[in-house]
């Protein structure tokens, strides 16, 4: 007589993968494990681009707390004095998002043991656009590093240049923020201006493009028009490269590429050189 053994049926939970576990580079096509990611500082371990970051992302980078001491206008908001269409949906959008006030931050800090203060934008916020209270908050960065006798740094991802949101007012800041890097001239503190991707308009073509030293992220778009709308302007084919972190490297509109990884140790060395241990060491 024969018997049949029943056969056990083992369920298997199956357990949902989260959505964004892995990223695709948009340069390589390779597809990384966020964490990895994030640990190399997002950038990509096969071809080194640069995947844009955080404005605190940046604060946590630099400094050597990973946070401000003295925030600088953070109460500040912007206002839409113009009723400009949309434009109140939009800032309200870019809060929830980003978690900020404005596209710009700012405040004092520890960099490699020295005091300086840090102003850094975020492209989350309506592209990093430079609006009224941006403007604002660059100008009294650049008053409190007068203040307190410390260099500044400058972090910019401000893809948006002026924000016609505001018209006008907007591109005030061109001015004011220009005024700003001359108060820092005349005080002889030093200024570093970071330009990460991308840097553009009315951003590149006033303080962002003063630093004593201006240093760049690999391959970031940096200029004033888009390579799109200069090459429908001019109406012929543009250089390779064109517009990125090397070429202007090349043509001596910066002064160097640096990697994220070493950007830190970087902006601290060109700090003790340009000091001499003069300003803002605790």
């Amino acid at each position: 007589m024969l018997f049949r053994r029943k056969k056990k049926t083992i369920k298997i939970e199956k357990r949902d993968v989260p959505k964004d576990i892995f990223i695709k580079c948009p340069s390589c096509g390779e597809i990384i494990y966020r964490n990895q990611l994030e640990k190399n500082l997002h950038v990509c371990p096969v071809c080194n681009y640069h995947f844009r970051i955080r404005a605190l992302d940046f604060v946590k980078l630099l400094l050597d707390h990973g946070e401000f001491d003295e925030k600088i206008g953070e109460h500040l908001e912007p206002v839409d004095v113009l009723e400009f269409p949309g434009y109140k949906e939009k800032i309200e959008k870019s809060r929830k998002k980003t978690g900020l006030r404005e596209a710009a931050i700012a405040g004092t800090g520890i960099m490699g043991g020295m005091s300086i203060v840090l102003f850094v934008t975020d492209f989350g916020f309506l592209g990093g656009s430079m609006g009224s209270v941006y403007g604002e908050i660059f100008y009294r960065a650049a008053i409190k590093a007068v203040e307190k006798r410390v260099p500044m740094v400058s972090v910019t991802s401000s893809g948006g240049g002026a924000r016609m949101h505001e018209g006008i007012f907007s591109l005030m800041q061109m001015a004011k923020t220009t005024v700003g890097v001359n108060l820092l001239e005349e005080a002889k503190l030093p200024f570093i201006s970071v330009l990460s991707d991308p840097t553009m308009g009315g951003v590149m073509a006033s303080f962002a493009a003063l630093g004593d030293v201006i240093v760049a992220e690999p391959r970031a778009l940096l200029g004033f028009a888009g390579p799109r709308v200069i090459k429908q302007t001019i109406g012929e084919d543009l250089p390779d490269g064109f517009q990125t972190s090397e070429f202007l490297l090349e043509h001596g509109m910066i002064d160097m590429v640096v990697d994220r990884r070493q950007l830190k140790e970087t902006i601290v060395k060109i700090l003790d050189h340009l000091t001499k241990g003069e300003y803002g060491k605790s």
